[in-house]
């Protein structure tokens, strides 16, 4: 039975008999992993603190015959000011609820992980517009996934001129004389186009370096939403928590 140092963050917490919890955690390199933590939920429990929502730690675990089994755990980083928080942690759980959609067992989870912990730390300690946030957190995980918009010219034309709009339907910008004949079109500002195409190409650590004005953030927002549920073929709804 060989222990595995493993770091991750909790997706989703369940109760499971008197004491213990059945936990999902994204990982990077074994992706989101179904694990046992006997006696969690114990108040003296070693594993009390690191086995709750939005934890990331580091876990010492092994693997059974349908799950893996944690033996011991690390907090990292709790992002406690979520919890405290209840516009906040709506967001995160909104988050949450898409990271659980779009990973899968036995996949390399990296950039995504690395993403969903910069989305956290940014509304945890921040504060930042959240549905900018949320745009930005959206927009990227569509280019981690494979939808990157084509940012360099016209879809249809190859145009680099008068991009003006975005094409749903065609991914990526577009000209103005394309735009009237494309019903998917949405006509977007200069700085819309800008925080496209900084948001597809950026660093991850610098993802979130920058700021839009009321006027942008609206087009972003919209383009952000319309372009994300139209790819991931599900229509994502942020919902209030009570």
């Amino acid at each position: 039975m060989a222990i595995t140092k493993i770091n991750g963050i909790v997706l989703s917490e369940n109760n499971m008999g008197d004491y213990d919890k059945m936990l999902t955690l994204l990982t990077p390199n074994l992706g989101k992993i179904s694990c046992s933590a006997k006696g969690a939920r114990k108040p003296n429990s070693s594993l009390l603190a690191g086995t709750q929502m939005f934890c990331f730690g580091e876990y010492l675990m092994y693997k059974g015959t349908n799950t893996y089994h944690i033996n011991s755990c690390e907090s990292i980083e709790m992002f406690y000011k979520i919890r405290t928080d209840l516009e906040k942690l709506k967001y995160a759980i909104h988050i949450d609820k898409i990271i659980l959609d779009v990973t899968e067992e036995n996949e390399n989870c990296y950039n995504i992980l690395q993403l969903l912990l910069n989305t956290l730390y940014m509304i945890a300690e921040t504060d930042a517009n959240l549905d900018f946030i949320l745009s930005i957190f959206k927009m990227r995980l569509l280019c981690i996934l494979g939808f990157t918009p084509r940012i360099l010219s016209c879809v249809h034309c190859q145009k680099k001129e008068n991009l003006n709009g975005f094409s749903i339907r065609d991914n990526g910008f577009q000209c103005e004389a394309c735009g009237r004949q494309d019903k998917s079109s949405i006509q977007i500002s200069l700085s819309t186009q800008n925080a496209i195409k900084y948001v597809a190409t950026a660093p991850a650590k610098k993802l979130f370096a920058f700021t839009l004005k009321d006027d942008a953030l609206e087009e972003f927002k919209l383009v952000t939403k319309i372009y994300f549920n139209q790819k991931l073929e599900k229509e994502y709804i942020l919902e209030n928590l009570f």
